[in-house]
């Protein structure tokens, strides 16, 4: 199924949500961020095209931190038949450092003055080939790695989220004893009750803090209608990392973000920072007073790259002078 399809045939439901702007005065951030980074899924067709080029617009910007996007070269090969099979139908021509090598993409980064600060991999992956992913991490300069999405199989009841939680320390704990830092990345499920919890605050109470951290992807997080600013004050240090993006209205999910076609269904909905309803002021501001370290603009497969990039960029260097 391609995207449009996806699009086509998902239905949101409304809700109440985190809104905003520029009224929260006692809300906003109270110093500016420093090194914006970019999740490089927001523009994955047009690095496929020209990655130099476009490496080149990103840091002509001004961005200075990256996330890139699995699957790598040492990915397993499970993990890149499974996301070429969903990147034919949406025009994605490659992954991870698109064709060049570790040392090449360090090069890169050096010349254009951009860091390869984090890596997203596919689970699998990062149960089997964690000295592998040490290896391309410590030449490419990435101190942080984690995984978008647990696969929907692994997750079936909450003994399924109780054992991700298990296997999450293990994994953690390899990471970190690499010198690596583990983190994950939710897409929006698992913040519906079930069986009597909360899975994602079942994730957090059963995960050691030492060693998996979470990034918090504000538009996913207000899809599933959690309350971002009670997991930031009641989490201090958990989120170290965030993906910024905007919604056009608050949209949640209908049933809970659990498949593919549900996640793909909110793309029409998604905005360039400052341009839609999330009260990033006072996220920013909650965030940044809980320990982040990281925050990335990320609007996922952006239809207009360049604006996407530069709006983007000088909301969140325009803070906090932009949340008056």
């Amino acid at each position: 199924m391609n995207r449009r399809s996806f699009l086509e045939k998902s239905s949101m439901a409304m809700a109440g949500g985190l809104l905003a702007p520029n009224l929260s005065l006692a809300s906003q951030p109270k110093k500016a961020i420093q090194n914006v980074g970019l999740g490089l899924f927001t523009l994955p067709q047009t690095l496929g095209e020209d990655f130099l080029g476009t490496l080149k617009l990103i840091a002509e910007v001004g961005y200075k931190e990256l996330e890139f996007f699995g699957p790598f070269d040492f990915s397993t090969d499970s993990a890149k038949t499974s996301f070429n099979q969903m990147a034919g139908s949406l025009g994605i021509k490659g992954s991870g450092f698109f064709g060049r090598s570790d040392h090449e993409i360090k090069t890169i980064m050096d010349d254009l003055g951009l860091q390869a600060t984090s890596m997203h991999l596919d689970w699998e992956t990062l149960t089997k080939r964690m000295d592998q992913i040490a290896e391309s991490a410590h030449i490419t300069g990435a101190k942080e790695i984690g995984i978008a999405m647990i696969p929907q199989e692994l997750r079936p009841n909450l003994d399924g989220y109780k054992k991700m939680a298990e296997e999450f320390n293990k994994v953690g704990e390899a990471a970190k004893k690499r010198g690596l830092t583990f983190h994950y990345h939710n897409h929006g499920y698992g913040h519906r009750e079930l069986e009597g919890k909360i899975p994602f605050q079942l994730m957090l109470d059963e995960t050691d803090p030492d060693l998996v951290k979470m990034e918090m992807d504000i538009f996913w997080f207000t899809a599933a209608g959690a309350d971002i600013l009670g997991y930031l004050k009641n989490n201090p240090g958990r989120f170290e990392l965030f993906h910024i993006k905007d919604m056009t209205e608050i949209k949640t999910f209908a049933n809970g973000g659990e498949d593919m076609s549900e996640i793909f269904g909110m793309f029409s909905y998604l905005a360039d920072a400052g341009d839609g309803v999330l009260d990033i002021c006072a996220i920013v501001d909650q965030a940044q007073k809980s320990g982040a370290k990281h925050f990335f603009v990320e609007k996922d497969m952006t239809t207009t790259p360049k604006e996407t990039l530069v709006k983007s960029y000088n909301f969140l260097t325009g803070l906090p002078e932009k949340c008056l």
